[in-house]
């Protein structure tokens, strides 16, 4: 998982946990220099994503819109100029149990997504406690190389067949 304009190198990855330490807030994440974050998180395979959580601060530090891109590994910030998958008005959630449901349509052969933060509720830096994915993982799958030979122009000799007897218009 990587976090893009984090304040501490790694705090991006401690607010993704399991549901029931959604409460601890020893751990967040906080943007550095402006309000926008950007969260890349592959999966091992296959996932439908069925809903997003995020629990915030109860101050201009909540985000305020979350924007949801698919399946482009290794966003920067120059890539969120492009139309989203799907974007959210957020409001402030301080328990984490508020849920954006996605567009499963969208987002239903997902094994990579980009979460993006632009802004907040006017605070200079955004901070984030905890981001709940909710969804159905399977099994990647991956196609391995095959090895084909086609013929341009068939061979002969590749083709052999029994010799035929021949036959005469004359009935014996």
């Amino acid at each position: 998982l990587q976090c893009l304009n984090e304040r501490r190198e790694g705090s991006g990855a401690l607010v993704f946990r399991a549901w029931e330490q959604r409460g601890d807030r020893a751990q967040f994440v906080e943007s550095d220099d402006d309000e926008e974050l950007l969260f890349n998180v592959p999966f091992t395979g296959n996932v439908k994503l069925k809903g997003v959580m995020v629990m915030g601060e109860d101050d201009g530090t909540h985000p305020a819109e979350m924007r949801l891109f698919k399946n482009i590994p290794h966003m920067s910030f120059d890539d969120t100029a492009r139309e989203a998958e799907q974007t959210f008005s957020l409001n402030r959630d301080l328990t984490g149990e508020l849920e954006y449901p996605t567009k499963i349509a969208r987002f239903s052969n997902v094994h990579h997504l980009s979460i993006h933060f632009p802004r907040n509720f006017g605070a200079e830096t955004t901070k984030i406690f905890y981001i709940g994915l909710k969804g159905e993982w399977t099994e990647a799958h991956r196609h391995e190389v095959t090895i084909c030979s086609y013929e341009a122009s068939p061979n002969p000799a590749d083709h052999r067949s029994e010799p035929i007897a021949p036959q005469t218009p004359f009935i014996s």
